[in-house]
Parts: C-alpha cells; structure tokens; sequence
C-alpha cells in the first residue's frame, strides 16, 4: 500500500466501544486522525453533548479531520436532510452546531449527504432547496478555511448522487447559481466502484475538484485486501495528480484486528498541506 494520512472512521469502525470512546481507541492503535458521521441524534444536540464530544477529541490527541452534517436516520435508511423542504431549518441549524464544532478542533471538511428522493416534493424543487442549502453550509465553511463535501453513495436506491459526475454537477449548479465555490468531491472509492463508475477515469477527470478520499475493499466493503479493487492502485494515480488529503478508514471491520493489513508505524499521520 501506498502510505497518505489515514483518519479513522470512527462511526463505521471500533463500535464495540462507546463512540465518545473511540478517539482514545483509534489513538492507541497508532492513528492520530479520525472523522465521524454526525455523532448525535438530532441536528441540534445540548451543549453538555457537544462539550462531552469536544473533550474526547482533544482528550485523545487526535485530528478531527472530517464530520458529516446531520443525516436523518441513518440506520433506517436516511442519507441526508439537505435536499428535503420540509427539513431547511433543521439543516441550517445544524451547519451552525457544525462550524462551531470545527472551530474548536480545527476540522476543515464537512460531508454534506444529498438526500434520497421523496416522492412527495417534484425533484426539480428538492434539488433548488438542495442547492440553496449547499450554498448557505459553503458559505459558513468558507469563514472558517473549510470545504464541503458531496458524496456518491451506494446501497440506497432513493440516493440520486450515484457517480462523480453526478456530484460534481451539484458542485457546479451551486457554484452558478450562487457564486460559492467552497463544495468539493468526496471520492470513496468503494461507493464508486460499486455502483458502477469507473473509478480511475474518475480520479483523472476530477482529481482538481476531490476534496477527500474514502476507502473500503469491493465487494464486501471490507477491510483493504478482503476484496478486489485496485486500492493501492488508485491511491497512486491520486498522488500522481497532487492529492495529499486523508484518506479515510470507512470500512466494515471482518476481524477482531480490522487495522492489522497496515503496519502500526504507517498509522500515523504524514499529510503533506496541498
């Protein structure tokens, strides 16, 4: 394997633990950067819920590199709230609780989940509301040196973000129609390859627009090694185009030592600033 900067996933990995467990836990296994998916149950947690999640960071000495936006349900199904007009308050309160996290712990990346389809609201509304959205979360990114991200997803079939290109035209729209410019591709390499794109025409055609990079082995999603994609192989054509991002552990764990295919002195951090 190539070595970038590895953050772990710590809401996809190490839960047989307590999530505000898992920094310390990602630390002792030798990594000293990690993200999350929204790590509450609402938008908009209290205060003494956010401080507890602050103090875990820092109490671990680890990077929060990455934090998704609030997702809705994510275990029943959901993958976003943006695109949703019935949900813009929540989304933009929750860009707030956000920003003000990151500002604390020097988070630089946002995941922003675009939503399934509701078959309730015509599409070309969701997407105007989603755009909007996009817009306002860019614009309070930018304050703070901040990207946001937009990621293809596999395994929800209401999910219209399949492809890169599908991601990057939401980037595009927003950056026409309201002049921001702070929305950047999430490349993770097993939702691409699953659902079909080619994944190394991608990284060519888009390497200037990713922000960050994900990876899981296909098929399975799991551990690198347990399936057949090229991932040491795409990691290499993204550092021949310049990325020197994280790339981020968002995989299944199959085995009690799910970091073991990666020697504990190749854990650590060795991000070089773009």
């Amino acid at each position: 394997m190539v070595n970038p900067a590895y953050t772990v996933n710590c809401s996809i990995l190490l839960t047989d633990i307590p999530l505000l467990e898992r920094p310390q836990a990602a630390r002792d296994a030798g990594f000293d950067a990690v993200e999350f998916w929204w790590p509450f149950a609402t938008p908009v947690p209290a205060d003494d819920e956010v401080d507890s999640f602050v103090r875990a960071i820092r109490g671990a000495g680890v990077q929060l590199t990455g934090l998704n936006f609030a997702a809705g349900d994510m275990p029943a199904g959901d993958r976003g709230i943006l695109s949703d007009p019935g949900q813009v308050s929540a989304f933009r309160d929750n860009v707030d609780v956000a920003i003000g996290i990151a500002e604390s712990l020097g988070t630089r990346a946002f995941n922003a989940l675009y939503g399934n389809r509701l078959d309730t609201v015509e599409v070309d509304r969701q997407d105007a509301i989603a755009a909007e959205n996009l817009a306002y979360a860019g614009q309070a990114a930018e304050k703070i040196g901040a990207v946001v991200l937009i990621e293809p997803v596999s395994g929800a079939p209401a999910y219209p973000l399949k492809t890169a290109a599908d991601a990057v035209a939401v980037i595009d729209r927003v950056r026409s129609e309201h002049g921001v410019d702070t929305l950047r591709l999430l490349a993770d390499l097993y939702h691409l390859e699953v659902n079909g794109d080619d994944v190394g025409a991608a990284i060519d055609t888009y390497a200037d627009r990713i922000g960050h990079v994900q990876i899981a082995d296909a098929p399975g999603r799991g551990e690198p090694g347990t399936g057949t994609l090229d991932i040491d192989g795409y990691l290499k054509r993204l550092a021949g185009h310049g990325y020197a991002g994280y790339v981020g552990l968002e995989y299944k764990a199959t085995r009690p030592d799910t970091f073991d295919w990666l020697t504990r002195e190749l854990r650590g951090a060795r991000r070089v600033e773009a």
